[in-house]
């Protein structure tokens, strides 16, 4: 391989690690943004109902147990 050959190959491969750098910084900018704007207040409140609902289904499935255990 010629010394040209090896400086082209290098400059390819440098440009190719650039816009990958810059791609990521990009997603990293735009994810960043996405965390910002999520409703956390309500992602509690959802979970607090999901968490009711399935204390209720299993209250729901124990009420015909005895519990003496003469079952």
């Amino acid at each position: 391989m010629s010394e040209r050959e090896r400086d082209e190959d290098h400059n390819e491969i440098v440009a190719a690690a650039r816009d990958a750098k810059a791609r990521v910084e990009r997603l990293g900018e735009r994810a960043a943004a996405k965390a910002r704007d999520w409703p956390v207040g309500a992602i509690g409140i959802g979970v607090g109902i999901g968490s009711a609902a399935v204390a209720a289904a299993v209250l729901y499935a124990n009420r015909h147990r005895s519990r003496s255990g003469d079952a």
